[in-house]
């Protein structure tokens, strides 16, 4: 069989080809012949996966600074395009190079620097041609080019020196008028730097230019919002000096500077001015009020109620829905309940957000009775309830132990298909388990487990807020004892509540509780074994406590800084200095919110290396006004230093100066002069035996240690 000849070349379908060099132009290089996909190319429909598809971002990718280069070139003249590549081609350094390029040209008019200075983001090329163009015979910057030049430095940060523009126009003969001020006004405004506003608004008046009344308002509603009021109020005193006629949104962004800050009074002065040229509306009062419960002042919110009403205004449902609900927030729910009834009587749509915050209110103060009532009517209005209120009314009702009650509201929530959550059984899981009714409870749990609830993620939520309270931290541990048989236990209900029985001083409880963990078919966990150093530190078992913190190690973990903490301060009270400040660097590198004692610890043991007494006392004293307690560990930290840097006679100098600053007892001062003592002779036994070791006769020490430092 004759061999099959090969197969065509096939070449890709949109792709032109090109035997010979492309001719090269401005924006594009010389290219040799070759494969080249077609720049119009459309994305077919396989490019499109729907099941990728999210309509949340956009499909566009950003484009690159050549991508925005050239889509910014197309929109310029060509000369303004001719400027622009030649700063791109040098790399957008001004020198000779751009400079004899920009010669080339016949002429440069304002209107051309004006177009290239709209599209530049670079400020120091943009300055040195703005400057070159000014030299140009015969050409002379105007307005557009300076309002140009001033958007170019604003917008790349430099607004300073956007704010000498104007210093620049009076120099080159031009000088500046109002829009010039409000370009750099509205700059700053929309930044909210008000400070800045401020002092362009003073450069004008040194230029002799007043402002509108529009530019006026934009000036004091930008110092407002910035918090500066009294800035604000100085502006409109030169408005009135100006002559110039206020309008309601002057009145307006001053009056509600002043309720932010809580002055009623003079904001009621300016409301009297406003009432001479035009009357507020219920917009103006009902804005005022909101402000005022922004910043939880009930009382100038009351105030002001009172005006709109001597005023005549007609309220309307907004006016009374934002009061209510502002009062009802600040505990005046009873307030509130006045201005729910007169809204009833003027026949006004009430919200049921008015329900909700009226029934929070009610439940809040323990008048379970009007929120029930409040319920009734809002169903009578035919709204249907949300999640939030039947919490609240479930809420209230275990608060006042009537729980069957509660469970009739659960069940309707269940009914309307409403989700409860944990915020909805809790009430009922604290009531059962302060009126003792074990059982009750656990029929409870395997309902609402029936209902799709994450049973034992809720219960520790449950323990979690119970300990809360620590007056409750024996009812939790009560409970758990009567629920544990049921199956309802796990590793995070036994750390709660071991570490709540620490925090309440029951340190016998929470080892128990810890050693039925360990027994258990459970493993404990690091923060198990943190909470258990905290306990068996504060009974004293250390070395029981340097087992669990081995237990962690183990786990390539770390115990949390209050197990650190602890566990250090127990090996310094026996004496095991070394082993205590090997953990203090280790958590020092480990953890970032390492107790400062422990960064004291090092500093204090480096100002030993100095035998200064003087120097080391000093240190102290910058711990104790850093609020810092002076305990074992910076006793030990001055100990390890002394004994290895110093001396006992500078250390027992340390002690006595400290007790003569009252940072130590007496007690204290004979007990750590006994330890420091103890502790330079370990030291010097240290060096006998490293002596011996070196010395081949280590096999005639007989001496027995040990060492309690975790491995």
């Amino acid at each position: 069989m004759p061999p099959q000849p090969a197969p065509p070349t096939t070449i890709p379908k949109n792709l032109n080809l090109f035997n010979r060099y492309r001719k090269a132009s401005q924006n594009r290089p010389t290219v040799r012949g070759g494969f080249f996909p077609n720049q119009n190319q459309q994305p077919t429909a396989a490019d499109f996966d729907l099941s990728k598809w999210n309509p949340e971002q956009s499909i566009i990718s950003t484009p690159s600074p050549q991508q925005h280069y050239f889509s910014v070139a197309q929109t310029l003249s060509p000369i303004a395009r001719y400027i622009v590549d030649s700063f791109r081609n040098h790399r957008w350094r001004w020198g000779p190079p751009v400079v004899a390029d920009l010669n080339k040209l016949r002429r440069v008019t304002p209107k051309l620097v004006a177009e290239v200075l709209k599209v530049q983001t670079d400020p120091i090329i943009s300055s040195k041609f703005f400057h070159w163009a000014g030299k140009q015979n015969g050409y002379k910057h105007d307005f557009a080019t300076y309002n140009a030049f001033a958007y170019c430095l604003n917008r790349t940060n430099q607004f300073r020196a956007a704010d000498q523009v104007p210093d620049l126009m009076n120099m080159q003969g031009k000088p500046p008028t109002e829009k010039q001020f409000e370009i750099l006004i509205r700059m700053h405004s929309d930044a909210n730097r008000g400070l800045r506003v401020y002092y362009v608004y003073e450069k004008m008046k040194k230029f002799g230019v007043k402002p509108r009344v529009f530019l006026y308002n934009r000036i004091m509603d930008t110092l407002v919002k910035t918090n500066h009021l009294d800035l604000s109020m100085s502006v409109y005193n030169d408005f009135k000096d100006d002559g110039l006629v206020a309008e309601g949104i002057t009145f307006m962004i001053l009056i509600k500077g002043l309720c932010k800050q809580g002055r009623i009074e003079e904001a009621l002065m300016l409301l009297n001015q406003m009432r001479k040229l035009c009357k507020p509306d219920v917009f103006a009062y009902t804005a005022m009020i909101r402000i005022l419960i922004s910043e939880q002042n009930l009382d100038g919110c009351l105030t002001i109620w009172r005006e709109m009403e001597s005023d005549k205004v007609q309220t309307d449902a907004m006016a009374y829905t934002t009061l209510i609900m502002g009062l009802c927030k600040g505990n005046k729910v009873e307030k509130g309940h006045e201005l729910f009834k007169e809204m009833k009587q003027k026949r006004y749509l009430i919200d049921r957000a008015i329900y909700g915050s009226l029934i929070e209110g009610f439940v809040n103060d323990g008048k379970v009775g009007m929120a029930c009532d409040l319920l009734k009517d809002l169903l009578d209005s035919g709204y249907r309830p949300d999640l939030v209120i039947y919490n609240h009314l479930i809420k209230g009702l275990c608060n006042m132990k009537h729980v069957n009650k509660a469970l009739k509201l659960f069940t309707v929530t269940i009914e309307e298909d409403l989700q409860p959550d944990f915020e909805t059984v809790n009430p009922v899981l604290v009531l059962y388990s302060e009126l003792k009714q074990f059982d009750e409870f656990c029929k409870f749990l395997e309902q609402i487990q029936g209902l799709g609830f994450r049973v034992m993620d809720d219960l520790v939520k449950f323990f979690s807020i119970m300990v809360e309270n620590r007056n409750k931290t024996l009812m939790a541990l009560e409970l758990f004892d009567n629920i544990k048989p049921k199956g309802y236990y796990n590793v995070p209900i036994y750390n709660i509540l071991i570490h709540a029985l620490y925090e309440i001083q029951e340190v016998k409880r929470a080892l128990t509780l810890f050693q039925e963990l360990k027994e258990s078919n459970m493993e404990p966990d690091s923060f198990t074994y943190s909470n258990a150093i905290l306990s068996f530190s504060e009974n004293g078992d250390i070395q029981e406590a340097c087992t669990c913190y081995n237990k962690i190690k183990e786990m390539t973990l770390l115990p949390s800084v209050e197990a650190y903490l602890s566990l250090v301060k127990g090996l310094c009270r026996i004496g095991e200095i070394d082993s205590a400040l090997v953990l203090v660097r280790e958590c020092l590198g480990n953890v970032e919110n390492a107790p400062r004692e422990f960064k004291y610890t090092l500093r204090i043991m480096d100002i030993c290396r100095g035998n200064d007494a003087k120097k080391v006392v000093e240190v102290v004293g910058e711990l104790v006004e850093d609020g810092c307690r002076v305990d074992d560990v910076i006793w030990c930290a001055v100990i390890s230093g002394m004994c290895r840097y110093g001396t006992i006679e500078e250390g027992r100098k340390v002690f006595l100066l400290m007790r003569e600053c009252k940072m130590v007892t007496e007690s204290d001062l004979v007990v750590y002069d006994d330890l420091l003592v103890d502790h330079m002779k370990k030291k010097t036994a240290d060096l006998v035996v490293c002596g011996l070791k070196f010395f081949g006769l280590e096999s005639k020490l007989k001496a027995k240690g040990s060492n309690l430092l975790p491995t």
